[in-house]
């Protein structure tokens, strides 16, 4: 067997926006101080999500309301690492593929327990995988990104085989993704383990260093330190996540010291939440983009030149000045400028330029009618454009209507609550054209959400499908050396942007702000510092 570890690494530092951590340096005899006092193990964190939480990571919808505590929850076979991102161990100690890359082979960590005491095994990863994620009729959360998975295959009870219908190289990147094991002996009898209410809204057995004390539905979810957690027992007294669904009562809260950690913290925040001294706000990098969404399953999105159109229309710099307040960059594609060698920047870019985007239209036979709004044979150029109440979606949707609209194009928004969004559109594909975002594993590979294979009921929304790109995708995977890898991701990036499946809106520098006496929480991604929260304290 040989070791395929990825080429890349794919990191770029992180920025602090407030060093507010200075003066508490300073009064407390330097930065290196308060990581040389003991840890305050009666020190219970506050932290927000903005729903009700589901606590299995595959159950269909549990996205960004569930994602960060179920990381907590349930361990991961890898992780990433804090200093540059490539997959570390977590429940898999090492692992390898074979010289033709379509078989992995996973050594699993020995003496894990479960949250009731019963061992962790490798039935638990055949369960999870083979059981769950390629059960089609279940429909797991983000099962298309392991597409390429036939089975896995247990050799004893510490070493599992993933065998592959095509080669993987990412499949360690994604397995440390939102990834997490879930428990044979507590789900496997179940008629379906995913909507098991006993496990997904109270008290799931887990291998985290927390597990569940409480859950109170539409108030909050309590955690205490797991004693039998593998890396030892964790630093604080324990975690309350607080369903706050209004991000401005958020800040509030932190402001006020009700809360310890806010993620996605608006950049209009960012000066005022660390006005009082007990905060600091970090600035991350991620793999992430903010698109817009044609449905393709609508026949007009079948020529490119019209979501051309549309994308020329947006003005995306003032978009990332008035919602980010210049936190982010124009995106051009799927695969973000941190991936280094990886990124493609020579792509057509569809600067702003309505006039332009008129024309364009105007060429395709979508004319400005006598009410002002573009039609052909008959039919008005107007979508049905759903958003939910997440962060920025709203208003963004409301501006990206707004430059539309400039040039004769009705988007008709409607506002739904998140959980119905989520339902309605990203689960059902009930929409015309959607704003909202695709946050993936640091690697090129992102055929989970461009693949045929993801089209209506996987990561790829748009259900946009092309042979040519699935090609593409494939023969990143098959890639093994850096130089093969930009040769192929490059062409899919060439491709992509002429397509359009997304319409690419921006590159969002992620905020996150924290108590500046929370430490051992990695910087560098918001996913990151969540698997290393074994690691978190509060120093004395």
């Amino acid at each position: 067997m040989e070791n395929r570890r990825p080429a890349h690494r794919p990191y770029r530092a992180i920025r602090p926006v407030v060093a507010l951590a200075l003066a508490f340096g300073l009064l407390f005899g330097g930065p290196s101080a308060a990581f040389a006092q003991e840890a305050d193990e009666t020190v219970v964190l506050n932290l927000a999500t903005n729903a009700d939480p589901t606590l299995n990571p595959w159950t269909p919808g549990a996205v960004i309301e569930s994602n960060l505590i179920n990381t907590i929850l349930f361990d991961q076979l890898t992780r990433y690492s804090p200093e540059d991102l490539t997959p570390v161990p977590a429940l898999a100690t090492d692992w390898s593929a074979s010289e033709d890359g379509l078989a992995w082979t996973f050594e699993l960590r020995e003496g894990v327990q479960w949250s009731d005491g019963e061992p962790f095994t490798a039935d638990d990863v055949a369960f999870t995988f083979n059981d769950v994620i390629k059960n089609e009729a279940l429909g797991a959360q983000s099962a298309s990104q392991f597409a390429p998975i036939d089975r896995v295959e247990i050799t004893d009870d510490h070493t599992v085989v993933f065998h592959l219908n095509t080669p993987f190289s990412a499949l360690p990147y994604y397995l440390a993704s939102f990834a997490g094991i879930i428990p044979a002996h507590v789900l496997a009898d179940a008629e379906n383990p995913l909507e098991v209410a006993s496990f997904n809204k109270d008290v799931p057995v887990t291998t985290g260093p927390f597990k569940v004390a409480e859950f109170v539905p539409g108030s909050f979810v309590r955690l205490e330190p797991n004693p039998l957690h593998w890396a030892g027992e964790p630093r604080l007294a324990g975690m309350i996540f607080r369903v706050i669904p209004d991000p401005n009562t958020q800040v509030a809260q932190a402001r006020g010291g009700q809360l310890d950690v806010v993620t996605r913290l608006n950049p209009n925040d960012v000066a005022g939440i660390g006005s009082g001294g007990r905060l600091e706000v970090l600035q991350q990098s991620q793999n992430l983009f903010f698109f817009v969404a044609p449905n393709h399953d609508d026949p007009r999105f079948d020529d490119p030149r019209l979501k051309q159109a549309l994308l020329t229309a947006i003005d995306r710099q003032a978009l990332i000045d008035s919602l980010l307040d210049g936190f982010g960059e124009i995106a051009t594609g799927p695969v973000a400028p941190m991936l280094g060698a990886l990124y493609e920047p020579d792509v057509p870019t569809y600067p702003y330029d309505p006039e332009a985007a008129g024309a364009m239209l105007d060429e395709l036979g979508w004319t400005v009618g006598p009410d002002g709004v573009r039609e052909r044979d008959g039919e008005r150029l107007e979508f049905a454009m759903p958003t939910g109440q997440f962060g920025d979606l709203v208003p963004a949707t409301l501006l990206v209507q707004q430059f539309w609209e400039d040039i004769g194009v009705i988007a008709d928004v409607e506002v739904m609550e998140w959980n119905a969004y989520i339902q309605d559109v990203v689960v059902n594909r009930n929409y015309e054209v959607t704003l909202a975002w695709w946050s993936m594993p640091p690697t090129a590979d992102v055929a989970p959400y461009f693949s045929c294979d993801a089209a209506q009921s996987g990561n790829n929304i748009p259900n946009y499908c092309s042979e040519e790109l699935d090609e593409l995708m494939r023969a990143g995977r098959r890639a093994i050396t850096l130089d093969d890898q930009i040769e192929a991701y490059s062409e899919m990036q060439r491709l992509l942007a002429v397509e359009l499946p997304y319409l690419y809106l921006w590159y969002p520098d992620i905020l996150t702000a924290k108590s500046v006496n929370l430490h051992g929480f990695p910087e560098i991604t918001a996913a990151t510092a969540f698997q290393h929260a074994v690691d978190w304290y509060v120093a004395r």
